[in-house]
């Protein structure tokens, strides 16, 4: 089992930054893929970000610009750097881990709630 705890979430203003943190630890294998995805109100989860054990990346094209997403392997965690926030942006970032090899194991945080207002 993997277990991922969320923390970096709260209130900022439009134009301001955020960092985003998900430690995870348990059965932890590799390959992998680590990532953030997002769910509005009255809207479905979409994906924000995702990093490999490897390192390659992948971004909504919503976000590419202004989020940057990063690992370190030995802390087994992963962090989204925000930028450039816009109201559009308030969500629960949820953080996932997926296993890329045999079955496909996917793994959810419980959320932490970025909040972009002026």
């Amino acid at each position: 089992q993997v277990q991922l705890v969320e923390s970096g979430g709260g209130l900022v203003q439009p134009g301001g930054s955020l960092r985003l943190s998900c430690a995870a630890s348990g059965s932890i294998s590799s390959p992998n893929a680590m990532g953030w995805y997002r769910q509005a109100p009255e809207k479905e989860r979409e994906l924000v970000a995702t990093i490999t054990s490897g390192g390659g990346t992948n971004y909504a094209d919503s976000v590419k610009d202004r989020f940057s997403i990063s690992r370190d392997n030995a802390k087994n965690t992963v962090y989204l750097q925000m930028n450039s926030l816009k109201p559009g942006d308030t969500a629960v970032y949820y953080c996932s881990y997926r296993r890329l090899y045999g079955v496909r194991i996917n793994t959810w945080g419980k959320g932490t709630l970025v909040t972009v207002s002026p």
